[in-house]
């Protein structure tokens, strides 16, 4: 099979961590007998330097076309002078928009050999989790209207969080498949007690649970679910939320995970292409380093495989690997922490994954 890649590798560590991904990819595709193309686009803060805008129409037009998308990082301080909507994060949620990328998974999971790595005590993490977050992506208070006023005391400014029956049930029925191909169980996080955008959720959400009886279906205020996900993150199997809940539990559930520097996502839509990308940053204080962990855009790769692709084999492999070299005891800087290990640079992490390959 042939496929064509678009390649946003933006700015910090995006370039390294996307070359990381790549060469698995390619070892993959040698090793299945497959042809991946790989173009890439500007996106972020080099996009600014090149063209004066973060996300370029030539960009936007390049991910079209593609059959999938992979991204690095954006951003950093060189460019934090720029306007609201010049800044490299604005690039963010314009691709996720002209693509009609509307559902973002993220999975969360705590590998044995990285138990020690984790903030948990033993007692709560026991065996380890393994949860994936549905986060709805294009819609809420990120895309509301926004501005200054005059108000009460003066100059103020304000967000607006909407959302539709349909936006609701278009995620919903994402979150219900997800759980049906796993365990079975969904949580939806909401703040019904306080918002009316959540009282149409929680309404939504139980509307559309009807349909879904093998579901166990449950609710949780967005308060309580980040105090259960660091008292009891076994709880939980597939959460479904809304754009900024997600984007605020998806990096808590990370950090319990021992590092953020593993942590894929994919970003999907109505068609089979997605944008697959690590959740952390541009990490400017490493970047051109070789510190960087490519773990997790490696398996961000491994899931376009999976999801857009259709290719559970390949996709298994690579995980696989990333598994054998973590239980051989080899890591990159940010999972040695308390865990006993042999330190690897990104380009070493790399080769070793690609070994097991």
């Amino acid at each position: 099979m042939e496929y064509n890649i678009a390649l946003l590798k933006g700015d910090g560590i995006g370039p390294e961590i996307v070359d990381s991904a790549v060469a698995i990819l390619e070892k993959t595709a040698d090793k299945f007998g497959h042809k991946f193309n790989f173009t890439p686009y500007l996106i972020g803060g080099c996009a600014i330097d090149a063209a004066g805008v973060p996300l370029p129409q030539e960009t936007v037009d390049g991910c079209l076309a593609s059959d999938s998308v992979l991204l690095g990082a954006v951003g950093g301080p060189k460019w934090d002078d720029q306007p609201g909507d010049k800044r490299p994060e604005k690039a963010l949620l314009g691709i996720r928009s002209a693509l009609g990328l509307y559902t973002n998974l993220r999975p969360a999971k705590l590998y044995p050999a990285l138990r020690a790595a984790s903030p948990l005590k033993d007692e709560i993490v026991g065996k380890g989790f393994d949860l994936m977050i549905v986060r709805e992506l294009t819609g809420g208070i990120y895309f509301g209207d926004r501005g200054y006023r005059e108000g009460r005391y003066g100059q103020e400014a304000y967000d607006t969080e909407a959302y539709s029956v349909t936006e609701i049930e278009r995620i919903g029925r994402v979150a219900f498949e997800t759980a049906m191909k796993r365990s079975k169980c969904l949580c939806s996080i909401d703040k019904a007690n306080v918002l009316e955008s959540s009282r149409l959720w929680r309404k939504t959400m139980h509307a559309l649970s009807e349909e879904y009886p093998e579901v166990q279906y449950t609710d949780m205020f967005v308060d309580n679910a980040a105090m259960q996900l660091v008292r009891d993150p076994q709880q939980f199997d597939v959460i479904v939320t809304s754009n900024m809940f997600g984007d605020i539990l998806s990096d808590e559930a990370s950090q319990i995970t021992g590092s953020i520097g593993m942590l894929a996502s994919a970003s999907l839509g109505a068609s089979t292409r997605g944008m697959y990308e690590p959740i952390h940053g541009s990490a400017p204080d490493i970047a051109g380093q070789n510190k960087a962990n490519p773990i997790a855009t490696i398996l961000s790769g491994a899931m376009m495989l999976r999801y857009s692709f259709g290719l559970s084999e390949e996709a298994d492999c690579i995980e696989s690997a990333v598994d054998k070299v973590l239980n051989a005891g080899w890591r990159t800087a940010d999972l040695m922490g308390s865990a006993e290990g042999i330190s690897l640079t990104c380009t070493e992490m790399t080769e070793k994954i690609s070994e097991v390959l």
